[in-house]
């Protein structure tokens, strides 16, 4: 018995850490023979679904750039640069404010050199980085030694004529590569071996008096509990997201009159009031598989890969905002948006010359064409939002919470007709929540179109330009709801506004009034996630952020154990986009950047930091040999070997002997949580003190 605990506790640690530790790209190396005095170096990637390799002409400043680098060329030269092999992808990372390149599901990289000795020996490694959407990998090096015989590429075979058109090409590339790239990172370095000495730390990673720092305490904090990706949290909200849509739908005038006439016919055609509830449900659940299935349709149409793509591609952005304009002003009356009629009349047809199971999904899709010119616009809405998270199953669960939502009551009333007459009637009150959906999604088509403006980097819809934008939309919102704007297909009204609309009307006004601060550069929070990054703010006052008291471990844990406070560990990276999104949407907020400022000591360690560490380190880790090269390699590796985890953004809380305080915290922009997680470390070394 006592044998079944062990291993079902080794069994649970080993989960754990694998929840953790992740590796989602894996490379291969080859040598290749071009000819008797060229070689190539294939650097092969395989990248899991969801994860992408940066590729190599990356400026400074942005995410981890390929590169290669010689630790030893014995008779040979690289011949030309890195170079990335296969589809590369291109898209705007907002947060870097930059054009960024990428491969995905597989990462190919060619270095070709050229043989200058009989014999040659070449070593190195190549250096990339990778992300997903929620996590960033630090940089990993991906090492190779090779040697072997050729035959040397000699200088008289170049006539004077080849040499000239060579420097003349060299030149122009290099005033090319000056005018387009002018702050790119190196492709290719060489170190000279023989100035640089080589260290060992101890695989338990003891560093003199310090060694209690480095000591691993995966166990100790795996017994806090282990953070829950946002996966399931997101594919929740996108669920949420369809059902609130299928709930707007049903009060629209195109569903809502339909629905007692709907349920009525399926009580009154059968003598079996049985049989009509169950026909009542059969009408719901074709609702719901007719929606999936165009969520499905839209699956297949773009992949896991293109949607991904969506969020950030220029023109795709250029088209959902045009788009989500023609149905604001399809909503706010100018026009609208209906399918043939000839499509429900034929189908509506053959419903009713068919019977049974057919008959009804047949009527169920009458629904959908007739319903069109409301639903639609919501649909499309549905489906940009949903498409640009990247989540293959996005499309089909946005559809399925939305089918839900509106086929529910048909089924609701079969099972209590008396509800019936209850329902509130039809009238002005739906044209009024299509006119209230035109605002919003006129709204939202901002967003898709300050995506475009910061990839063509025209400047057109900075962030205090956007927030004007949006005051005004929330503010004409608020007019409207009070009564005080009328379109040209609102029914004459007295003066009197419901209390419902008055509501409504305050919270709109309030929500545009809540954005006046941004404009001097109040952080907004609640809008961050939609307007533009901050940096696009010409004028901007607000000061309060966080910044690392130290970005040294060693030197860090020293302050802290000299003053007897708890430290929070931010291992983060450069190239790390939802490390930034944490700092400038969570770590702003009053109560945790007082918590952060005031009550921990406060070390952020770059896991791609390149500065060279003053003597290369070789480390032994799960059986293999590593060799710590930069700053960023040694935070890398305290990150796995005392935690074990290697994603970032990744905070974890300690006592100034190295002990966990709680679990870690990884990306998830809940303020309240953060906040929990901080002061729960608190409590806890308060009382373990």
């Amino acid at each position: 018995m006592k044998k079944i605990t062990h291993f079902l506790l080794l069994m649970l640690v080993s989960v754990t850490m694998w929840a953790q530790y992740q590796e989602p790209v894996k490379f291969s190396v080859e040598q290749k023979k071009i000819s008797d005095s060229e070689i190539e170096l294939v650097f092969t990637g395989t990248v899991d679904p969801g994860w992408h390799v940066y590729s190599t002409d990356i400026a400074d400043g942005g995410p981890t750039a390929a590169t290669i680098t010689f630790e030893t060329q014995e008779g040979v030269k690289p011949a030309g640069k890195l170079t990335p092999k296969g589809k590369v992808l291109t898209k705007h990372d907002a947060l870097f404010d930059m054009q960024v390149s990428y491969m995905e599901g597989k990462a190919v990289f060619s270095q070709k050199l050229k043989i200058t000795a009989p014999q040659y020996k070449v070593s190195g490694y190549l250096t990339f980085g990778s992300c997903n959407d929620e996590n960033c990998m630090p940089p990993t090096n991906v090492e190779f030694n090779y040697s072997g015989k050729g035959v040397p590429a000699t200088e008289a075979k170049e006539t004077a004529a080849e040499k000239k058109d060579a420097k003349a090409e060299e030149t122009k590339e290099a005033v090319l590569e000056i005018e387009e790239h002018p702050a790119t990172v190196e492709d290719t370095v060489s170190i000279d071996t023989a100035a640089a000495s080589v260290a060992t730390i101890p695989a338990d990673g003891s560093n003199g008096q310090l060694s209690d720092y480095w000591k691993p305490v995966i166990q100790e904090l795996n017994a806090f509990g282990t953070e829950g990706t946002t996966t399931d949290r997101s594919i929740w909200s996108i669920f949420f997201l369809g059902f609130l849509g299928g709930l707007v739908a049903l009060f629209t005038p195109c569903v809502w009159p339909i629905i007692p006439m709907t349920v009525s016919f399926f009580l009154k055609r059968n003598k079996d009031k049985a049989k009509g509830v169950r026909d009542a449900i059969t009408y719901g659940i074709s609702i719901i598989v007719i929606y999936v299935a165009l969520g499905l349709i839209v699956t297949g149409i773009f992949g896991a890969s293109a949607l991904n793509a969506l969020s950030t591609n220029a023109i795709f952005n250029i088209f959902f905002f045009l788009m989500l304009v023609v149905f604001a002003a399809s909503f706010m009356g100018a026009f609208e948006i209906t399918l043939p009629s000839s499509w429900s009349s034929a189908v509506d047809s053959k419903a009713e010359s068919t019977t049974g199971l057919l008959s009804i999904f047949l009527m169920a899709f009458t629904l959908a064409l007739v319903s069109f010119s409301c639903t639609g616009p919501i649909i499309g809405f549905l489906l940009v939002e949903v498409s640009t998270t990247g989540t293959i199953i996005a499309p089909t669960i946005g559809m399925f919470g939305f089918a839900l939502a509106l086929a529910l009551p048909f089924t609701l009333f079969a099972l209590f007709p008396t509800w019936l007459k209850q329902m509130p009637k039809s009238g002005n009150w739906m044209n009024c929540i299509k006119v209230c959906l035109g605002f919003l999604e006129l709204a939202f088509a901002l967003k898709f179109l300050s995506v475009a403006d910061l990839a063509y980097g025209w400047r057109l819809l900075d962030r205090e330009t956007f927030l004007a934008l949006w005051i005004v939309i929330f503010a004409l919102l608020g007019f409207y709801l009070l009564g005080k704007i009328k379109f040209p297909h609102d029914e004459d009204e007295d003066d009197k506004v419901g209390v419902t609309r008055f509501f409504l009307a305050l919270i709109s006004l309030a929500f545009a009034v809540y954005m006046v601060p941004g404009l001097w550069g109040a952080p907004l929070k609640a809008v961050s996630a939609f307007a533009p990054p901050m940096k696009t703010q010409d004028f901007n006052l607000y000061t309060n952020e966080v910044h690392a008291q130290f970005t040294d471990y060693d030197a860090g844990m020293a302050y802290a154990k000299q003053h007897g406070k708890p430290v929070m560990v931010d291992f983060t990276g450069y190239g790390c986009v939802n490390c930034r999104k944490m700092e400038l949407s969570v770590w702003v907020d009053e109560k945790v950047s007082s918590l952060i400022n005031d009550d921990y000591v406060l070390i952020t360690l770059y896991v791609d930091d390149k500065t060279p560490l003053p003597e290369k380190v070789t480390v032994q880790e799960n059986g293999s040999e590593r060799i710590l090269r930069t700053v960023g390699d040694k935070w890398s590796y305290l990150q796995r070997v005392k935690f074990g985890a290697n994603a970032q953004p990744f905070y974890v809380l300690i006592d100034n002997e190295g002990m966990p305080l709680n679990k870690s915290y990884s990306y998830d922009e809940d303020v309240d949580k953060y906040v929990d997680f901080l002061q729960t470390g608190l409590n806890n070394y308060k009382k373990n003190k």
